[in-house]
């Protein structure tokens, strides 16, 4: 299977490059092209992860059609239905890119907290609560809240985002559009958890992103894939431990047995981190897609 770190079409002009997709403007719509960049503590690995931008974009899709009562911006990632200046890359993007309508993104990251883990279970040993939301004494790591929780952030360029209030949220997109994303977003999340679940899957967190076209708010970017979530195997799945997750959780772990302080350059990963990534991706996907 060959990888792809980086991409160029001649002649099509790239919009953005983030940690793993790039962007690129073609007219009327956006194209964005999942590579097999991996990024942890923020850093872009130097070792691409085979298939695992197939495996996003694919997922991204299928999901994107599946909530059809949620408007997105998917058009299409079947690679034939493509405008013909693409079709000469074939080889580079079939399979591992999709065709979306152009959007403002929203200045915020919709998570939605259906576990205690992460982020959230760090605060919530100091502090007792998540994000500020205050919670039931006594909860264990990686236990089930009482409800999915809406939880947003900031959206950092670089670094961290921040998680914020409710009420912080409410100014930035003011009260209506706020109640609009924080409803749609439990929506999906508790739909794609049933889906999930029937295939042996739990949705622990994930994060959504909207948008804006023609003054229609629209979901955009990724939709539940490893990289937006944290999935864990039910099978395995127990209280008061960090369960086995379906993402870079193999990539983290390794790392953080290493002498790096987390900035650039990030070290290289040994093949067995690799394929065991790489067969992460495959079998997520495959699960939920069946």
């Amino acid at each position: 299977m060959s990888c792809i770190m980086s991409v160029e079409l001649p002649g099509i002009r790239k919009v953005r490059s983030g940690k793993v997709r790039e962007i690129f403007d073609i007219g009327d719509v956006f194209l964005i092209v999942a590579t097999d960049r991996i990024s942890a503590f923020d850093c872009i690995l130097p070792d691409p992860i085979p298939g695992k931008g197939t495996f996003l974009t694919q997922l991204s899709a299928f999901w994107f059609q599946k909530f059809h009562q949620v408007p997105s911006h998917f058009i299409t990632a079947d690679f034939a239905e493509f405008p013909e200046t693409l079709q000469p890359y074939s080889e580079l993007l079939r399979g591992r890119s999709m065709l979306v309508r152009k959007a403002e993104p929203l200045p915020l990251e919709c998570v939605v907290r259906g576990y205690l883990a992460g982020s959230g279970w760090k605060e919530y040993q100091q502090f007792g609560s998540v994000c500020g939301i205050e919670l039931p004494p006594g909860l264990e790591q990686a236990a089930q809240l009482p409800k999915p929780t809406f939880t947003p952030a900031t959206k950092a360029a670089s670094g961290h985002d921040e998680n914020i209030t409710w009420e912080k949220c409410s100014e930035i997109l003011g009260d209506e559009r706020a109640t609009i994303v924080r409803d749609l977003s439990l929506a999906i999340y508790s739909d794609g958890s049933v889906h999930a679940g029937e295939r042996g899957i739990i949705v622990a967190d994930t994060k959504f992103e909207f948008g804006l076209h023609n003054d229609t708010l629209i979901l955009i970017d990724e939709c539940l894939t490893p990289d937006s979530s944290r999935f864990w195997p039910a099978d395995c799945y127990e209280v008061g431990t960090s369960p086995l997750s379906y993402d870079k959780q193999f990539v983290r772990d390794y790392l953080e047995t290493l002498d790096w302080n987390k900035t650039p350059p990030a070290p290289n990963l040994p093949p067995e981190i690799i394929e065991k990534t790489s067969q992460k991706y495959r079998e997520a996907f495959e699960r939920l897609t069946g």
